[in-house]
C-alpha cells in the first residue's frame, strides 16, 4: 500500500488510530478531513510520531453534502490517490431531546446516514476511476436489531449499514473494496460519562481489527467477534422483551 489515506473525520479516535496503523510500514499522506481543521494539532503529531511521511488538514463539513464531490477531487489532484478511505464521522445525539425535537433527530439522521451516502457514493466512484482502494464504512451493532433506547442513531446506522452492504456488491470487480465494521459499544470520547455495554471495546481495540480485516480482505468484521453471534441470538427475541432492553 502507498497512496494516500483518507480519515473523514479527522478528529474521531477511532479513525486517526486506524490511520495510525496503515503509516506503520512506511512512509504515507495522511489526509486529516474534518471541521475546524486548523485544532487537529494532536491528532497531526500521533500520526507523524506513527510514522507518517506528511500530514494534511482540510476542512470537511459531512453536513453540507453539496461540498464532498469537490473536496475529494481536490484531494485526488494534490495528494494523488486514494489507497484508503475511512468515514469516520457521526453524532450519538440525544435520544429523549430527539423524541421530542424533530429537527434533532433529522440532524442526526442527515450526519449519521444522509451524508454518509453522499460521501460514500463520490468514493466509489473515484475508486471504480482508481480502479483500486479500500472503504471503511463504520456502522454499528446498533443498527443491527434497532432498539427503544437508541432508535433514532440505531435507525441511521441500520440504513447505512444496509447502504454498505449493497454498494460493497456493486463494487464487486472494479478493483474497489469496502469493508463493514460493526463495533458494539466504544469507551471513548464520544460516550464519556455513559455505562459501558457487556463486550466493550475501545478504538485502538477496534482499529486493530479494522487494519486486520484490511490486510485480509474482509468484507465484514465485528468487534469483538462475539458480538456476531450475541446478535444472531438476540434477533429471535420477542418484541416485548426487546424493548425493555438497555443501549
Amino acid at each position: 500500500m502507498s497512496g494516500a489515506v483518507l480519515v473523514l473525520g479527522g478528529r474521531s479516535e477511532i479513525g486517526v488510530a486506524v490511520a495510525e496503523r496503515l503509516v506503520e510500514r512506511g512512509h504515507r499522506t495522511v489526509v486529516l478531513a474534518a471541521r475546524r481543521s486548523a485544532d487537529l494539532d494532536a491528532e497531526e503529531a500521533a500520526l507523524r510520531e506513527a510514522g507518517a511521511a506528511e500530514v494534511v488538514r482540510v476542512e470537511f463539513d459531512a453536513s453540507d453534502v453539496g461540498s464532498h464531490a469537490e473536496l475529494l477531487a481536490r484531494v485526488v489532484d494534490r495528494h494523488g490517490p486514494v489507497d484508503v478511505a475511512v468515514t469516520a464521522f457521526g453524532v450519538l445525539g440525544d435520544q429523549e431531546r430527539a423524541e421530542r425535537d424533530a429537527a434533532h433527530a433529522i440532524d442526526i439522521v442527515h450526519t449519521d446516514y444522509v451524508a454518509h451516502i453522499s460521501v460514500l457514493t463520490h468514493l466509489a466512484n473515484l475508486l471504480r476511476e482508481q480502479g483500486s482502494g479500500q472503504i471503511v464504512v463504520f456502522s454499528s451493532v446498533a443498527g443491527v436489531r434497532v432498539r427503544r433506547t437508541n432508535y433514532v442513531y440505531g435507525s441511521a446506522k441500520a440504513g447505512l449499514d444496509g447502504f454498505a452492504n449493497g454498494l460493497s456488491d456493486a463494487l464487486v470487480g472494479s478493483g474497489a473494496q469496502l469493508l463493514i465494521v460493526r463495533p458494539g459499544f466504544v469507551i471513548g470520547r464520544m460516550t464519556r460519562g455513559m455505562r459501558p455495554a457487556p463486550w466493550s471495546s475501545t478504538p485502538d481495540q477496534v482499529a486493530d481489527a479494522t487494519v486486520k480485516a484490511l490486510r485480509r480482505g474482509r468484507r465484514v468484521v465485528w468487534v469483538p467477534p462475539i458480538l456476531r453471534w450475541v446478535f444472531a441470538m438476540m434477533r429471535l427475541l420477542p418484541q416485548a422483551i426487546w424493548r425493555r432492553m438497555p443501549r
